[in-house]
């Protein structure tokens, strides 16, 4: 799958798990790690958990491989790595602490997604 479609898998998945304040990073010209970064917060540590979750069987269920996933159940940030996009789904608290809208701040293409 490409990236771009990969993203709008993503992010529609997010959306439909009422992931809140999601963000798309356009990374290209600032790391070879991914094309897309993700930033999504949830309500719970269960929330950001079935966020994650549901991502990675939308994913699957479009012939994507198994994604890594970092951090699980019971989490402040859960990790999904789909190769061209990553997403990180976070606490509100830890999404403040950690500010990667920040780190990333200089990536062309920001955008929200989902009501505002």
């Amino acid at each position: 799958m490409q990236a771009d479609a990969l993203k709008e898998l993503i992010s529609t998945a997010v959306s439909d798990r009422k992931g809140e304040d999601i963000v798309v990073l356009d990374v290209r010209d600032r790391t070879s790690v991914a094309d897309y970064m993700i930033i999504a917060s949830g309500t719970s540590k269960r929330h950001i958990y079935s966020i994650a979750e549901h991502v990675v069987v939308s994913a699957k269920s479009q012939g994507n491989a198994p994604p890594k996933v970092e951090g699980g159940n019971g989490s402040d940030w859960v990790l999904v790595d789909l190769g061209d996009v990553i997403l990180h789904v976070m606490l509100p608290a830890a999404r403040e602490f950690y500010d990667l809208e920040r780190f990333w701040r200089d990536a062309p293409g920001l955008e929200m997604v989902g009501p505002e």
